[in-house]
């Protein structure tokens, strides 16, 4: 399957990584072989993302979580990843994180919880790379859980999964 993204800013990025790539409009389009996950499975406790087609994983990255690792998000300002099954809805090239992938939380569930406890369940969980204006070291983004509630890859790792994800992708939190 061919995939087509317009990426104007990750045009060199994508030769130096040994894309093929073909320059369609002055805005860049970027057409390459790249296999397409069905579903994207978040193990929190092993700190791993795993892009999985026919229930295969074809590809596994490290991740960083929120502050707060352990457990559900259940409202905003939590610093939680959420835990259940979402789909990846929408796309940010120009997110202050290096590219972004919209996770739907919250589900209906969550909103139900929610409510029940009288909370705003919060929203804007991403999958995204590292910051734009890095405020700490390298080694910091890579070692420890750093984001508000959000899944953080390196700036490689989220090109991969900006390439092989599509909208309307499953993806499956578990702890």
């Amino acid at each position: 399957m061919t995939r087509r993204v317009a990426i104007p800013h990750l045009f060199k990025t994508l030769l130096l990584l040994g894309a093929v790539v073909t320059t369609v409009m002055p805005g860049v389009s970027v057409t390459g072989e790249f296999p397409v996950a069905d579903k994207v499975l978040i193990e929190k406790s092993e700190r791993k993302l795993h892009l999985l087609k026919n229930g295969v994983s074809f590809r596994s990255f490290d991740i960083a979580l929120g502050i707060r690792p352990v457990g559900n998000k259940t409202q905003e300002g939590d610093f939680m990843t959420p835990e259940g099954t979402y789909l990846l809805d929408s796309r940010n090239s120009r997110s202050v994180f290096f590219l972004a992938i919209h996770v739907s939380y919250p589900n209906q569930q969550d909103r139900r919880n929610a409510k029940r406890i009288g909370v705003n369940p919060g929203g804007a969980i991403m999958i995204h790379g590292q910051p734009n204006s890095p405020t700490k070291s390298e080694v910091y983004y890579r070692t420890q859980d750093w984001t508000n509630g959000c899944i953080a890859v390196s700036n490689s790792d989220m090109i991969d999964i900006w390439l092989m994800t599509t909208d309307d992708t499953l993806i499956e939190i578990r702890p």
